[in-house]
Formats: structure tokens, sequence, C-alpha cells
């Protein structure tokens, strides 16, 4: 059974966001290896790990990530059963790769496949 493995936490200020989430939650947050220009900051939480990542646009929601053995076969089931994908399938270097859709009820959720070989 696929379980959740990633969240993405978007922010208007990735400081002020790490501020609050190291004061309420006593996370560990640091920069994101090979993504700190950008401002992406890398959240352990002792349980299921995330980021806090600038946010694209106003209204942006987080996002809980899917561990699956094929992101294509399930942004397949994904369509079929009537969601659709908004960002196809992308690679994360080193670590996997990600697509992104939403479900009948416009919730986001992303798929995750791990790869350490992706490029």
């Amino acid at each position: 059974m696929p379980k959740i493995v990633w969240f993405n936490i978007p922010a208007g200020d990735t400081g002020r966001a790490r501020t609050f989430y190291e004061d309420v939650f006593a996370w560990r947050i640091r920069p994101f290896p090979g993504m700190e220009q950008e401002g992406y900051l890398e959240i352990e939480t002792g349980g299921v790990g995330g980021e806090i990542i600038p946010r694209a646009h106003a209204g942006e929601p987080l996002t809980v990530f899917i561990g699956v053995p094929s992101v294509e076969e399930y942004a397949a089931r994904v369509q079929k059963a009537g969601g659709r994908v908004v960002i196809p399938k992308r690679a994360v270097p080193g670590r996997g790769y990600f697509v992104i859709c939403e479900d009948t009820e416009q919730n986001r959720l992303g798929l995750w496949e791990s790869d350490p070989t992706a490029a």
C-alpha cells in the first residue's frame, strides 16, 4: 500500500516560515542540498520529511507526496479515476521522480518514485 513519504510547505518568506516551524514544532530545518540559492529548506520532523519551498503563486496549497513504484503508472490511475496531472514527470537528480496531480475535488497530491539514478 503506498504511503505518504514527503510534504511541501509553500511560503512567501521561507526564512519566516523556517522560524515558525522551528519555534512551534522544534523541527530541524536546513538549506536543501543543491537548492540553497533558490531558497528551498529541508525539514526533518522525526517522521515523514518535507521542505519549505518558495511560493509560486498566491494560494499555492501544501502538497503531500505518496511513494509509488512508478509515477507514470500511478499518474495514469489518477487520470482514469477522474483526476488530472498538473505537472508531468520531473526528475530530482540523484533522488527520484515526481508528478503533481489533482484529485476529483481539486486537492493537490504528489506522486514520488525513488530512484538514485534519476538525472
